[in-house]
């Protein structure tokens, strides 16, 4: 990946929806050779997917939480039916495995205390848990897709 690579993935980050062209124009190239460049970062893996970003305010999901959990088990098999359940739950959106004192960390969106309430309910049913700590987010400071290129 060279540096014109990373121009394309910089504006790639900002607006996905730009045209071929435009991203060509402001990255110096034209159309057709930034089209290969950026098929080829999407045949790379580098590129995911293009997706929408959408304001979890404004569809009713204001209350973020932070979820450290502890476990007493590390077996393959608990971990194999962890991540099964807890990836199926729509609520989270981020899941970790963590080094430290803290085996997995979760970021889940919910409508409000008594939605996290239901999710709550419904994590620590389904497989035996340690610990868990709950974080509720007062206010977002920063929130970015966009990764620092270097």
């Amino acid at each position: 990946m060279d540096a014109i690579d990373r121009k394309i993935l910089h504006e790639l980050q900002q607006d996905a929806s730009l045209s071929v062209a435009e991203i060509g124009n402001r990255v110096g190239l034209s159309s057709t050779p930034c089209w290969k460049r950026i098929q080829k970062l999407e045949a790379d893996g580098v590129i995911e997917k293009r997706v929408a970003l959408v304001n979890q305010d404004k569809i009713g999901l204001g209350v973020t939480v932070f979820v450290s959990i502890e476990t007493g088990d590390h077996s393959e098999a608990w971990l194999k039916a962890f991540a099964e359940h807890v990836g199926a739950m729509p609520e989270v959106m981020e899941f970790y495995r963590m080094a430290g004192d803290v085996d997995y960390m979760l970021r889940v969106v919910v409508p409000d205390i008594h939605g996290y309430d239901r999710f709550y309910k419904q994590l620590i049913a389904a497989i035996p848990l340690k610990n868990v700590t709950s974080r509720f987010a007062m206010e977002k400071i920063k929130s970015t897709t966009a990764l620092p290129l270097p």
